[in-house]
């Protein structure tokens, strides 16, 4: 990996990593912001999450098939464009309906971000290569939802809740200057693919019929699907059940990245050792066992919570980068529409498991570790069964 540029990976990172940067930044602020519009912090929570990771889910599925037909690099660009047009009209929001118009157009832009980081990699690398930079990739990135909220806290308290999409506004124009300088156009012409919208479809049937794909790509949306789960309801869980302050809370999130990046140190390595589809299922084994540790130890307090995350960050930080090499491997030709594919199961799973911890029964606590555990024992047995060979492309 030593032939990967550090300013090329660290662009893909920042670009993978902006979807979860313009949430977290705001999960501290969205009780003032509800008060600053007149809504309830309940509903405007669901709201703005919500309604982001359905748009975000579904944009993917026609960005990465653009990306494929014209190209990466004005894909990635006019995204970034509509993430800044985004961020300035929730802003300048004066009530909830605008909040959400530009959260809409947000989610727009970091698809096509998200999506085309993962294609970009692929179009580049391959095997334990394409593994190893995704790993580097996901070490990078994880500093995005670890410090996003204390970055988020700080900036509300000093200049108020706007300046948050201020800062959105300065990252996106920062992202599009880098991209373009830096990683610029990775599909050559003779390898885009023309194909009409019945062709698209076909392709995607293709993708959801092929085990090569569908066994890594479910196990890793069911895990990140628990990630934004844990990423929406533990600073619910820190606040009421062990007092924490907003930077408190922060704190929480921003050591957790170093729990990532063991991980993400961990996976290529292992996975060279002993193949991508044992790591898998260990690591998927492990944000299950997370899970159950919570969920057991649910009355032992901060350390018992502490140790159940980490060892749930530790499982998501082996699957994350395996699952999506071993998803995207075998299909060169049609990288942007498997990424795409990839992403809208993640976003799926994401709003689906985020929307079960926050209205599960009972405490908070034991609904995220119930949620926890079901991604993990999902991952697991997703990839229970090993994949096809993927030494060829499709």
């Amino acid at each position: 990996m030593s032939t990967v540029p550090l300013r090329w990976l660290l662009t893909l990172a920042a670009l993978s990593a902006l979807a979860t940067l313009s949430t977290n930044i705001l999960l501290p602020s969205l009780p003032v912001i509800a008060q600053a519009l007149g809504g309830d912090a309940a509903t405007l929570t669901a709201a703005v999450l919500g309604v982001f990771l359905a748009v975000f889910a579904f944009a993917q599925l026609i960005v990465g098939p653009l990306s494929d037909r014209v190209g990466r690099r004005p894909v990635v660009l006019g995204g970034l464009a509509v993430f800044v047009i985004g961020s300035a009209v929730g802003g300048a929001a004066a009530s909830l309906p605008w909040l959400l118009t530009g959260r809409v157009l947000q989610a727009v832009g970091v698809a096509a971000a998200s999506v085309l980081a993962r294609a970009a990699a692929r179009d580049r690398f391959e095997g334990p290569q394409l593994a190893a930079l995704l790993g580097r990739i996901m070490v990078v990135m994880a500093a995005a939802p670890g410090f996003s909220p204390l970055l988020g806290g700080l900036v509300q308290a000093a200049w108020g809740w706007r300046a948050l999409f201020a800062v959105l506004v300065l990252t996106g124009l920062t992202l599009a200057a880098t991209y373009a300088r830096i990683v610029g156009e990775t599909l050559p012409v003779e390898r885009r693919r023309h194909q009409p919208a019945a062709a698209l479809a076909r392709g995607y049937v293709q993708l959801l019929g092929d085990a090569r794909f569908m066994r890594p790509a479910l196990a890793t949306a069911a895990i990140l699907g628990a990630l934004f789960a844990f990423f929406g309801t533990a600073p619910l869980v820190l606040a009421r059940e062990f007092g924490f302050s907003a930077l408190q809370v922060g704190l929480f999130f921003a050591t957790s990245v170093l729990v990532v990046f063991a991980a993400g140190q961990t996976a290529p390595r292992w996975a060279a050792r002993w193949g991508g589809p044992a790591v898998l299922r260990l690591g998927a084994a492990l944000a299950a066992m997370g899970g159950l540790t919570m969920l057991v130890g649910s009355a032992t307090g901060l350390a018992g919570f502490a140790v159940a995350v980490a060892i749930f960050l530790f499982g998501m930080g082996l699957v994350s980068p395996t699952g999506t090499a071993l998803a995207l491997t075998p299909f060169a030709s049609q990288a942007g529409q498997a990424s795409a594919l990839l992403g809208f199961l993640q976003m799926a799973a994401a709003a689906c498991m985020t929307t079960a911890a926050a209205t599960l029964p009972g405490a908070r606590m034991v609904a995220l570790a119930l949620v926890l555990t079901s991604g993990g024992l999902l991952a697991l047995l997703s990839s229970a069964a090993r994949p096809a060979a993927t030494a060829t492309a499709s």
